[in-house]
């Protein structure tokens, strides 16, 4: 397993714009988990070209000691992880970054992480980080470097913490972004509460004598469930599926976020 801190580079050499799709809380094996829409994005990112970021919980893994109720499985958790890895087979070649989530870290007795097995089947354990992937997207021609060859740099977690009202999601996750220096996108998952937002750092470039506004994108990506079980329990507002896509623009620095 590589370090957090170990770059993930990626080189396209056609200036086209690059279609990523950011995943995480899929929590295949949930009696909520919605499985048809999972198959059929499967299917259709086969058919296009596009992307993907993998951003953790991507199976449910419910335990004895967990909130999940193991009794309302669809499927124990060998299934579950041997199912995503064939499920992610056709596209394992579109994964450009991937982290583990709290649902695949459950259990502190002993070092097994189902979403490295994941990684491991499929051999992409070279753009699979524990915590936080920081990953480099360099788009043209190394030998015809410019600012019609842009570089883009999107660091993707997990996430933690949670929050009744998004407000509070938004808020943390800025905080987050204005932690890391040089990061063009934050991409986070656990929330289950679909967002875009753009805040902006002031940078100062001593080299250039010049002091600049720089935006970054904060994207909070969607879950895969329906509402019930654990989130009617507890109260919870019921959030609603969007997925999104972003968009690296291959001949000027732009990103561009639909959902």
């Amino acid at each position: 397993m590589l370090s957090d801190f170990t770059l993930i580079t990626h080189q396209f050499e056609d200036n086209k714009d690059i279609r990523i799709y950011p995943i995480s809380d899929v929590h295949l094996g949930a009696a909520e988990h919605m499985t048809k829409e999972w198959i059929d994005f499967c299917e259709r990112v086969a058919s296009e070209d596009a992307y993907i970021l993998l951003g953790g919980d991507l199976i449910n893994n419910a335990t004895r000691s967990s909130v999940s109720n193991i009794f309302e499985e669809t499927m124990r958790p060998a299934d579950q992880k041997r199912l995503m890895a064939e499920m992610l087979r056709p596209i394992k070649d579109r994964i450009l970054g991937m982290v583990t989530g709290n649902h695949e870290r459950r259990n502190k007795d002993v070092d097994n992480d189902p979403c490295y097995d994941i990684a491991c089947k499929l051999d992409i354990e070279d753009v699979y980080r524990e915590n936080v992937a920081f990953i480099r997207i360099r788009i043209g021609k190394p030998e015809t470097a410019g600012d019609k060859n842009p570089t883009y740099v999107i660091v993707m977690t997990h996430g933690a913490g949670g929050g009744a009202l998004t407000g509070g999601v938004i808020n943390r996750a800025e905080r987050y972004g204005y932690v890391i220096d040089g990061a063009d996108a934050i991409v986070l998952g656990h929330s289950h509460k679909p967002f875009v937002s753009q805040p902006a750092k002031i940078k100062i470039d001593c080299h250039n004598s010049k002091v600049s506004i720089k935006p970054f994108k904060v994207i909070s990506m969607t879950s895969w469930l329906s509402w019930g079980g654990y989130a009617a329990q507890k109260m919870l507002s019921p959030t609603s599926y969007c997925p999104q896509v972003i968009t690296l623009c291959g001949t000027q620095k732009e990103i561009r976020v639909s959902l």
